[in-house]
């Protein structure tokens, strides 16, 4: 559940820094991206996720859609919802229909909206460019992202970022072998989001089960 939505939020994110000893062309790159995130108040997207274990087979595939606004962002998937008000976070499970209730705290979180509108790659990545490839079929710049701490459970990143400076998907490469393709489409900077996409409403979910974690 954490993968996935890490994978949701950094198919959308991109941030601002000040880059030290880092690839210049991958810094143009980035900088173009985050010019353009900078700008965008909310947005809706579409993504895809696939799941490929250390044997090389695709375990499962995910579709789903994403919607942001501010520190506030909702994942919807065919089988749970993971929804946040910027304070507290709700992991709803269809099939049981069972949903968590925790706090949530950006600073404290390994991945979160906060950390990665602000200098999030700069404090934890290294990155370079890697070149041009199609991906999803469209053309994108590479940028392949290396943990600087080595208890992180990922050892590279490969972002792919199309024409317009958006993120287009990307593969996440973790320690054990187990890989995580992810594509995004439909792309709606600066969207009409309601506040309440953010709330779980337990009205709409007729006995529900609540677990409250905080």
């Amino acid at each position: 559940m954490k993968r996935l939505l890490m994978l949701a939020i950094l198919a959308f994110s991109m941030t601002t820094y000040t880059v030290q000893a880092q690839d210049a062309k991958a810094k143009s790159i980035l900088d173009a991206a985050s010019k353009k995130m900078t700008t965008v108040k909310s947005l809706k997207a579409n993504f895809l996720l696939a799941v490929k274990g250390a044997n090389g087979k695709t375990a499962q595939t995910k579709k789903g859609s994403f919607l942001m606004k501010g520190d506030k962002f909702r994942v919807t998937m065919s089988d749970q919802e993971i929804i946040c008000d910027g304070k507290t976070q709700w992991t709803y499970v269809k099939a049981s229909n069972e949903v968590q209730v925790s706090s949530y705290n950006a600073t404290e979180a390994s991945i979160s909206p906060t950390k990665l509108f602000t200098n999030f790659y700069d404090k934890e990545y290294t990155y370079k460019y890697v070149g041009t490839k199609s991906f999803a079929g469209k053309s994108a710049e590479i940028i392949e992202m290396t943990p600087k701490s080595a208890a992180k459970q990922f050892k590279k990143v490969l972002l792919a970022i199309d024409k317009a400076n958006t993120i287009a998907g990307g593969d996440v490469y973790e320690k054990n072998g187990n890989q995580y393709h992810y594509e995004v489409s439909g792309f709606t900077p600066n969207a009409t989001v309601a506040d309440a996409s953010f709330i779980f409403d337990t009205k709409k979910h007729p006995g529900v089960e609540v677990v409250d974690l905080r």
